[in-house]
């Protein structure tokens, strides 16, 4: 393919920089950064706009470092912004989501997001990965199939780093791996029909379709959670952590004592459980997933609270003061918006893991009377391009009815 030397001035939401070629055409370019000139090789082009991949830094930015993990060079794509800076890394997802808010949010001067703080590193303690012939478990590469066997994980909490390189899943394609700081607790759910899994003494092992419950035991913000392996849990505590005194601080004064807090796509009961706890709150949690229902009617039984098994789509909304939604990577939708919206709520406060769909989000509740006021950034998955926003909407305009 053709060689050309590019310069790229902004990051776009998938991880590439933006350049543009001498005839103005958009050019993502993998493995650049703003500000840099490369050589970069064309892996597809069209009309409109055009791939390619860095070949050769002729510019560097102040941004780049040397990746910290040797998996990278192995072709491992987990973890594939390495080559910047931690504090390059915070500024570039910060631009990428107001860019996101000005373009697809229509706001002309979106709220500048704040960087939210983390006890500790956010370590992975769960993890899918792709199994190799081998049997060993690995991430699977930034270009094509398989899995990329490596002997440390940059990322991975140890507990669950052990399982990752000392463990052996022969005739599993997939496997899912997850620990528990808290309790030490370990459990494997491998392909129904692999072979002998090896792992440590301790760790349980689960297949596919097992009757027997499979699940482990962590805390967040001194309280105790049940996190089954076909339920949704946040990377690590530390970033659960973080996302609960995000969203607690975003509600701020408006859920008063005793007052009715929605948790909609409430998953195990992460902001349900530490926010009813801490403010006395009534809850109405929405999950529609099974696995996580059955969790969060453990983890909720001793507070006031209602899990409702339902999509938040078609659940028939009660007034609130605040709702608490962590929708999916697809975001709210409208029929998400219009529930949230219809509980006549005085705050909602939105998780988001995608840029655009916080972005599309936003356009969803303006419509609704709703007036985005802060974003903060927490960053659960370093030395990536994703992240999580913890976005505060407050109602301005109340809907007939309402």
């Amino acid at each position: 393919m053709t060689e050309v030397e590019l310069s790229p001035t902004a990051m776009a939401a998938g991880g590439a920089a933006l350049a543009r070629d001498a005839g103005g055409r958009v050019v993502f370019v993998e493995g650049a950064l703003p500000g840099e000139r490369v050589r970069a090789r064309l892996t597809d082009t069209r009309k409109d706009f055009a791939r390619a991949v860095a070949l050769e830094i002729l510019e560097p930015s102040a941004d780049r470092v040397a990746p910290p993990c040797s998996a990278l060079a192995m072709g491992c794509g987990g973890c594939t912004w390495q080559h910047v800076s931690p504090a390059g890394q915070s500024r570039l997802k910060a631009d990428v989501v107001v860019d996101a808010l000005r373009r697809i949010g229509k706001l002309a001067e979106p709220p500048l997001p704040r960087a939210a703080l983390m006890g500790g590193p956010p370590l992975r303690t769960t993890a899918r990965l792709a199994v190799s012939p081998g049997g060993r478990a690995g991430h699977r590469p930034r270009t094509g199939s398989g899995a990329v066997e490596t002997d440390a994980c940059l990322v991975a909490h140890p507990l669950l780093e052990e399982l990752i390189v000392d463990g052996r899943y022969p005739g599993a394609h997939e496997v899912l791996l997850r620990a528990s700081v808290a309790t030490g607790e370990r459990i494997v759910l491998v392909d129904r029909g692999a072979g002998a899994v090896q792992v440590p003494a301790g760790v349980r092992v689960f297949q596919e379709g097992d009757t027997q419950p499979a699940f482990i035991h962590e805390e967040v913000a001194g309280r105790r959670f049940r996190i089954s392996a076909g339920s949704f849990f946040q990377a690590g505590p530390e970033v659960a952590g973080a996302l609960a005194s995000a969203v607690t601080s975003s509600i701020g004064e408006a859920l008063p004592d005793g007052g009715v807090l929605v948790d909609a796509y409430a998953g195990v009961g992460l902001f349900a459980s530490v926010i009813a706890a801490q403010r006395r709150a009534r809850v109405v949690a929405v999950e529609s997933d099974p696995s996580a229902v059955a969790d969060a009617r453990v983890n909720l039984a001793d507070l006031d609270a209602q899990v409702v098994g339902v999509e938040v789509a078609r659940w028939r909304p009660r007034p609130a003061d605040v709702v608490v939604a962590d929708p999916a990577r697809s975001g709210l939708g409208r029929p998400g918006a219009g529930a949230v919206a219809a509980t006549g709520a005085s705050r909602v406060v939105l998780v988001s893991c995608d840029p655009a769909s916080l972005a599309r989000d936003s356009v969803l509740l303006r419509e609704a009377g709703y007036a985005l006021v802060s974003v903060l950034l927490v960053d659960a998955f370093p030395h990536t391009f994703h992240v999580e926003t913890v976005s505060r909407f407050d109602l301005v305009t109340a809907r007939p009815g309402s």
